[in-house]
C-alpha cells in the first residue's frame, strides 16, 4: 500500500485546478496546514445506477430462497390493519 501525498493548504490554494484534476481521475491527497496533517481530499465514489444482465442473474442464482408465507407473515404483522380513517381519532 502506498502513502497517499502530502500537499499543504498553499499548495491546494495555489494549485487548486492540477490538484482537483487528479482528484477527478483518483488520486487521494493529504493536506496539511503548519506541518500537520488537517484532512484528506479524496475522490467521490460513483455509484452505478445499471447492473449487468448477466451479473444480476448470477447474484440471483447465490441468494437465498424466499419464504413466501414467511414474507406476507412478516407484512402483516407491521403493516397497519385498520381500514377505518387513519385520521379519526
Amino acid at each position: 500500500m502506498t502513502a497517499q501525498p502530502e500537499i499543504t493548504q498553499r499548495d491546494l490554494r495555489t494549485r487548486s485546478r492540477e490538484i482537483m484534476d487528479a482528484v477527478q481521475h483518483g488520486q487521494t491527497f493529504t493536506v496539511t496546514r503548519d506541518g500537520h496533517q488537517i484532512g484528506e481530499l479524496v475522490p467521490l465514489r460513483r455509484r452505478r445506477r445499471f447492473v449487468p444482465r448477466g451479473e444480476f442473474a448470477a447474484m440471483s442464482r447465490t441468494a437465498p430462497d424466499i419464504s413466501v408465507d414467511a414474507f406476507r407473515a412478516d407484512q402483516e404483522a407491521t403493516a397497519e390493519q385498520e381500514l377505518g380513517d387513519r385520521y379519526a381519532r
